[in-house]
């Protein structure tokens, strides 16, 4: 197995695992301590961060079989940022109720799109 491809694929499984552990302490120790517009934030977060872990196993599996396409180990590593920066600031606002920590957000945001915008690009690519 290509090794940018294995490294991607066992970051997403660990993200996706830690994206499940982070969603039951939500769903069950933070319910009942967090005002409800923070457990959104919170739930956002866990969202957008298991959608991003399962795109990073499918962007490995994609180094795998489009092995020619450079800007997909960049992709990959780009939504790993997305998630620390996009899901790891609204788990942090929500927590300590710091709205600064927002400001964070779209960075992790524009990683994402990137990210998502090399995907296409290199499946685009790929097809000649």
């Amino acid at each position: 197995m290509n090794p940018n491809s294995q490294s991607l694929i066992v970051a997403g499984a660990l993200l996706a695992f830690l994206g499940v552990g982070l969603g039951a302490f939500g769903a069950h120790a933070l319910k009942a301590r967090l005002a409800p517009d923070l457990l959104a934030v919170y739930h956002t977060g866990v969202q957008y961060h298991l959608w991003h872990a399962l795109g990073i196993v499918l962007i490995g599996l994609l180094v795998q079989s489009l092995p020619g396409q450079k800007l997909l180990p960049i992709a990959g590593w780009l939504m790993v940022a997305g998630i620390i920066l996009f899901s790891g600031s609204l788990y942090a606002l929500s927590i300590s109720g710091v709205r600064a920590l927002g400001a964070v957000t779209p960075i992790g945001g524009v990683a994402f799109l990137a990210s998502w915008a090399m995907v296409a690009w290199s499946a685009w690519q790929a097809r000649t």
